[in-house]
């Protein structure tokens, strides 16, 4: 149940990942085209496209530790034996876990202590900014733990993408 709720939210990520770039075209065509063909830059494209940018960038990153997309800490381990592997990859996860919860924690202080500022060209908090690292941090959490269940029980965290 625990891991057909983390595929659920891994897609979930994935499809407003994909809204978000799609956003990010639209915002950067549209500073392109008033740049070059109007002379009349919009000052929120710029400050809004770095805004998707981290958006996308941190859910994308959430979902690759999920579907182990991510730079393979354990590409050694293939030449160990079993025990020790299966060892080593519940350390690397719970790793990957501890930062997440770090990560998550330490970014929502942040966002907190500057939410009474605003993004001058947007209009917004500037909590916005440090908000994507802290639900990415909660859901490298969450996949991190769907990971060491797997690994107790026996089994493997099937990709969201499939």
């Amino acid at each position: 149940m625990y891991s057909r709720f983390c595929a659920a939210l891994a897609r979930l990520c994935l499809r407003v990942g994909v809204g978000g770039l799609v956003l990010l075209i639209v915002a950067v065509l549209y500073q392109v085209i008033g740049r070059y063909v109007f002379n009349d830059t919009p000052t929120w494209a710029e400050s809004g496209a770095v805004l998707l940018v981290l958006y996308v960038t941190m859910l994308g990153m959430a979902v690759g530790v999920r579907d182990a997309g991510h730079i393979g800490l354990e590409s050694l381990l293939v030449l160990a034996p079993e025990w020790l592997r299966l060892k080593m990859e519940l350390l690397i996860h719970a790793l990957v876990l501890i930062f997440g919860v770090v990560m998550a924690w330490q970014c929502a202080v942040l966002a907190q202590s500057v939410a009474g500022y605003k993004i001058p060209t947007l209009g917004i908090s500037e909590a916005f900014k440090y908000a994507p690292p802290a639900v990415a941090g909660v859901l490298v959490a969450l996949f991190s733990l769907e990971h060491i269940l797997a690994l107790l029980a026996g089994e493997e965290v099937e990709p969201a993408w499939h």
